[in-house]
């Protein structure tokens, strides 16, 4: 078995693999734990193109592609235009932006070595493609994650220097779209990229298991899962903020208007009292 070079892309926020599956012919319910691996005769029929026996594209339904011995940018342009045509949000020529390249080199070693760039391993196995390609999938969903935070987190800065410049009113639809943007986050990361699942492989088998583990622990992706968990609960706290400033405004709004209302009720009376008014 000739070594395998993997190139991940996170195109979009969720892809519909029942839907590719159907107009693929693949008789099979998918799960969002399982990615749709394409290869031989129905890889070809997307390319238009003879494809080796090692290529293979796995799909991943929280919106990470991995291209498994493609090395033309066209076989991966073909594939994007394929996947466009049942996830209209995915924008091909922008589908670079968050990607990564990574390596399986077999050779005899004592022991499996993990670098950023290549894993070497001293024998072949079946499940290394879709560990690796797991791993890959959801590092690069986490990088486009990580980015729409930090938005998430201008946006909140530019409310903040309101505030210091005693701006102190926000609208609710603001408060609304702000804590939409951190709730789709959430839900993005902490819930459709499932970091913490793993692949049904390492259950039945113990090597498989500590070979995920050891990337997963490489790629950092628990820390970063953490890491966003933390800052996610950090913008829920500030928005909690906002909102009560808010809501302490509109209140004190409205005991204004109450006692103006008032005054004004009293002082009717007087000037009736006073016979100033008929």
């Amino acid at each position: 078995m000739r070594d395998l070079t993997f190139k991940a892309f996170a195109i979009t926020n969720e892809i519909d693999l029942n839907k590719i599956a159907v107009h693929c012919g693949i008789p099979k319910k998918f799960t969002w734990e399982e990615p749709l691996i394409l290869r031989g005769e129905i890889l070809k029929s997307i390319l238009h193109k003879d494809v080796e026996e090692s290529q293979m594209v796995l799909v991943f339904s929280f919106g990470s592609i991995v291209f498994i011995n493609h090395s033309t940018p066209n076989e991966v342009t073909a594939l994007l235009n394929y996947l466009h045509s049942f996830e209209p949000d995915i924008d091909v020529k922008d589908a670079d932006r968050y990607t990564d390249d990574y390596n399986l080199h077999i050779k005899e070693t004592e022991s499996i070595e993990l670098t950023d760039e290549y894993v070497v391993v001293p024998e072949y196995e079946r499940y290394y493609p879709e560990l690796i390609s797991t791993v890959l999938a959801k590092s690069v969903a986490l990088e486009k994650t990580e980015e729409q935070l930090g938005k998430i987190n201008d946006k909140l800065e530019t409310m903040i220097d309101r505030l210091e410049k005693g701006k102190l009113r926000i609208g609710n639809k603001e408060l609304a779209r702000t804590t939409a943007k951190i709730v789709r986050h959430e839900y993005n990361t902490l819930a459709y990229i499932m970091i913490l699942d793993k692949p049904d492989i390492t259950w039945t088998s113990s090597t498989a298991g500590e070979f995920y583990d050891k990337m997963l622990e490489f790629f950092e992706l628990n820390d970063r899962y953490k890491i966003l968990k933390s800052k996610t609960e950090i913008l829920y706290n500030i928005m909690d903020g906002f909102s009560t400033i808010s809501h302490s405004i509109r209140g004190l709004f409205v005991e204004w208007i109450i006692v103006i209302l008032i005054l004004f009720e009293i002082v009717l009376s007087l000037l009736g009292i006073a016979g100033l008014l008929p």
